[in-house]
């Protein structure tokens, strides 16, 4: 981050405000994003310079109170008149891509009627987080909105469940929990706009074996190293590959290969195999798939874009977000959509659900990517060629999860993840990992979740609820056991089955073999003839799996 005297303007006659720097933002902070080169034509790299001061300036300036609407005349008002075109461009820009200007604060309805847009009508079909903020923003932007979903709640794979059992309570995100780095991040924002409390998630992450016992330090350690040793080796091995050989390759057959040729000590063998399978689950978490299935070669394309900051939770689960966003804005719920028609003959778009037809000027699909893999949804006519070959070739598996409510936290309460290490590398993920969610809930239950990944996450898709329960309660009572503490049986307990969720059919994308990585993902964003557009995880390059990409 730039000191304030290293960001001194000359043209710019303010008080300096708190930094804020444009890449917190998801902003090059000395460039220009590539939606700013397509519109700019600035000629001199002074002027360009300027103007990303300007838009830097602009940025800080609406991120030091979200609360309210950031005017043109606001944006402007410290800065010298020669700058001013420069503003307006910043400004207008920032708006339109939602840097700016967004969420659900009350006084950002302030927005002058000149400023919205015509009185055209949209269809957004989906009340998960991508259809949630689009709505709204178009809704307030002065265009008729109504929101199609097919489930009977908001939040599609975001889904917070309140679970009860013998007057206890708390309150468990099911689907997308954490909240990747705040810096920047829009579901910040709207937390801080809803005045709603974030819980950085701490580092501390114990790990226990099979028996109950913390995993050796030393080999903890080593088989981290191996594992991150692995990774560098695999990446450069698909430079050293041809380009297409590359793409053909699994992440999990290199590392795999590369595993083999590392040396490891024979009495701990066994041991270093279940540590190091858990790095293996760990990854698959973060694809929702299996290693075997992601590419080599793109399967990382997202990592230059992390969002910075602390990871968090959100008291009382991230369904307020969605509920916050969704607020005025007209949602028909149980409504499966079937068939859309986007065709020339048609004067806007025609969406049908199993309980009528609805007419629009334009349509918004938020849908998983799965459902658009099953080819749930009839386009007519079909759609381009390209598009639904990009849907094909993007990977779109499952991570599950088993969550249990009990009358009191029974675990070390200074921390908020635990791993379990599985004896059998081939179920690696099975509750390989567990979140101790922050209860909203004063003086009620306490709610832990074990999540399952990779393979282990098919399989747990048939696997009957009471057996999982049992499973999962002797893993944490061989924990917990040998620290001369008892568990309690869960007052209630709850699976997620996202893979044969018909309205989803997974759980998040990612970059499968064959897969081009950034360019499928940018041909999922296209639209189509002007009327039929899309959003949704599964449409941006830089954010994939992600809520704040959604």
């Amino acid at each position: 981050m730039a000191s304030k005297k290293g960001r001194s303007l000359a043209f710019v006659d303010v008080e300096e405000l708190e930094e804020i720097t444009a890449s917190h933002l998801a902003l090059p902070s000395g460039s220009l994003a590539e939606h700013e080169e397509e519109v700019l034509r600035i000629a001199t790299g002074q002027d360009v310079d300027h103007y990303v001061k300007v838009r830097n300036h602009v940025l800080a300036r609406w991120r030091a109170d979200v609360t309210r609407y950031l005017s043109l005349e606001e944006a402007g008002k410290k800065i010298q008149p020669k700058f001013q075109p420069l503003v307006k461009l910043a400004w207008e820009l920032l708006s339109k891509h939602g840097y700016i200007n967004f969420g659900v604060a009350p006084l950002l309805l302030n927005e002058p009627l000149s400023n919205r847009g015509e009185r055209k009508s949209v269809i957004v079909i989906g009340a998960g987080l991508a259809g949630a903020s689009a709505a709204r923003q178009l809704w307030k932007w002065g265009y008729n909105v109504v929101v199609l979903e097919g489930r009977n709640r908001p939040g599609g794979r975001v889904w917070t469940m309140r679970m009860e059992g013998d007057g206890f309570a708390g309150m468990a995100d099911l689907g997308g929990a954490i909240i990747t780095g705040v810096d920047g991040n829009p579901l910040a924002v709207l937390a801080r706009q809803l005045q709603l409390p974030l819980h950085n998630i701490r580092d501390k992450c114990p790990m226990y074996l099979d028996n109950g016992e913390e995993a050796p330090q030393d080999l903890d350690d080593q088989s981290l190293e191996i594992h991150n040793a692995l990774l560098n080796a695999a990446d450069k091995l698909r430079y050293q590959l041809v380009e297409e050989v590359a793409g053909c390759v699994s992440v999990g057959t290199a590392l795999r290969t590369l595993w083999k040729e590392v040396p490891r000590a024979e009495e701990r063998q066994q041991l270093q195999e279940q540590l190091l399978s858990w790095h293996f689950a760990n990854v698959e978490f973060a694809n929702a798939a299996c290693m075997n299935t992601l590419s080599l070669r793109n399967w990382d394309q997202d990592d230059e874009f992390e969002t910075e900051g602390a990871h968090v939770f959100l008291p009382g689960g991230n369904m307020q977000l969605v509920e916050g966003l969704l607020k005025d804005v007209p949602v028909f719920y149980s409504s499966v959509v079937m068939d859309i028609s986007y065709g020339e003959e048609e004067e806007g778009v025609a969406v049908k659900t199993q309980d009528g037809e609805f007419h629009a000027d334009f349509a918004l699909v938020t849908v998983p990517l799965g459902v658009l893999k099953k080819r749930c949804i009839k386009f007519v006519p079909e759609l381009p060629r390209a598009k639904l070959q990009a849907i094909d070739r993007l990977g779109f598996g499952a991570l599950n999860k088993l969550v249990l409510l009990f009358p009191h936290a029974f675990w070390d309460t200074s921390i908020d993840l635990m791993a379990h290490v599985s004896p059998d590398p081939q179920d690696a993920g099975l509750f390989f990992l567990f979140y101790a969610y922050p209860n909203k809930l004063a003086g009620s239950g306490a709610v832990l979740a074990a999540l399952v990944s990779g393979a282990s996450a098919t399989k747990f898709e048939s696997l009957p609820l009471e057996e999982a329960v049992a499973s999962v309660m002797r893993v944490l009572r061989s924990i917990h056991d040998k620290l001369g503490v008892a568990v309690p049986d869960p007052l209630q307990a709850a699976g997620t089955r996202w893979a044969s969720d018909p309205l989803s059919f997974g759980s998040y994308s990612s970059v499968a073999v064959g897969s081009s990585g950034a360019d499928d993902y940018d041909t999922m964003a296209q639209s189509v003839r002007g009327k039929l557009f899309f959003a949704g995880e599964a449409t941006i390059a830089k954010w994939p799996a992600t809520m704040h990409g959604a």
